[in-house]
């Protein structure tokens, strides 16, 4: 059987290492090439844990685009504004691309605000698809599809039931939600060293957090002209997420219609479960694609939790989700076997 060749940029950051090491473990993919700067000429297999074909070598990032002729499809772990020059250049090339930066998940005059550059590809930008399958369906077969960010999947898949069935008011959400450090993605110096972030939390991107507007859009294809305030924190684990929703309950919204509306949405969902808020929790999830959701409800407040792997759902898993959709495969091919990480 041929596989789909696949290739990573930023194959060396952590959703770039967990997208490859799934990539080599999935049965209809290989891993084509990945790119590092840092690991020029190492072989992928020593750093990734997993056998792969002994000649891959990692390659540079400037290069990325010269081994497109190897690729059937990529993945870009990327900052956004590489994200935006790559994409469409490997989709001129006729290659499936998931880009999991926040390069196209917006609209374009929303990039200079909250992410700090003009938008240079707003005809790609405009037909890209926004990846979240369980409310989005399965992206075309071809294209640009943006991966949804860590912090809106859970936070999204939360709420999005409730909005869509009007159960709770669209304006006033908010929403408190906590990482594992990794989402910071690798990086050095004092403010992410062992001693600064063990022990302790702290919210940061007050008001300003790039996350914002694409949790807005995405609830605000459901119908409703959303409003709500995010806040992100970070929590001195490696992995895992969880967010906190509130919102305004509307007529009908009673504890156990919230929790019916949820179960409901997401009954034939393959990795989407929803169960009691209380019993939703990071440890269930890291190692996993899982997203785990709950609600309840009183006469003051409508309060939906989510918990995924910020790595898995939020990035890696949720690409390979995506790829595994365009190409007419069960979404969980490759991703039903992960187990979570603590008993």
């Amino acid at each position: 059987m041929n596989k789909l060749r696949v290739g990573v940029v930023g194959a060396s950051g952590y959703s770039g290492s967990v997208s490859s090491r799934l990539i080599a473990i999935h049965p209809r993919l290989s891993l084509a090439f990945g790119t590092s700067d840092k690991l020029v000429g190492e072989p992928l297999g020593a750093h990734l844990g997993v056998r792969v074909d002994d000649g891959l070598r990692f390659v540079s990032n400037g290069s990325a685009i010269e081994h497109a002729d190897a690729c059937d499809a990529v993945l870009l772990c990327t900052s956004a504004d590489v994200s935006m020059r790559l994409a469409p250049a490997f989709a001129e090339r006729g290659k499936q691309v998931i880009d999991l930066s926040g390069a196209f998940r917006l609209e374009a005059g929303a990039y200079p605000r909250w992410y700090g550059f003009e938008h240079a590809a707003p005809a790609a930008l405009a037909k890209a698809h926004y990846g979240l399958p369980e409310l989005f369906g399965a992206p075309p077969k071809d294209g640009i599809v943006s991966n949804p960010g860590c912090y809106p999947t859970a936070s999204i898949l939360a709420l999005a039931p409730l909005v869509r069935e009007r159960l709770v008011e669209p304006a006033g959400l908010v929403v408190d939600a906590k990482s594992g450090v990794t989402g910071a993605g690798k990086q050095s110096g004092e403010a992410f060293s062992f001693a600064e972030y063990a022990d302790d939390s702290h919210a940061y991107k007050l008001l300003a957090h790039q996350h914002s507007p694409e949790i807005t859009r995405a609830l605000s294809r459901l119908g409703a002209d959303v409003k709500l305030t995010f806040t992100a924190h970070y929590l001195p684990i490696k992995r895992g997420l969880f967010a906190t929703c509130y919102g305004r309950p509307r007529a009908g919204a009673t504890a156990a219609r919230v929790a019916e509306c949820l179960a409901d949405a997401y009954r034939s969902s393959g990795f989407v479960r929803a169960m009691p808020p209380d019993q939703v929790t990071i440890k269930r999830v890291v190692g996993t694609n899982a997203c785990h959701v709950g609600a309840t409800a009183n006469d003051d407040v409508v309060i939906a939790v989510g918990a995924i792997d910020n790595l898995l759902k939020g990035a890696a898993g949720q690409a390979l989700q995506n790829l595994n959709l365009m190409n007419g495969w069960d979404e969980t091919l490759g991703l039903d076997g992960l187990q979570r990480v603590s008993p």
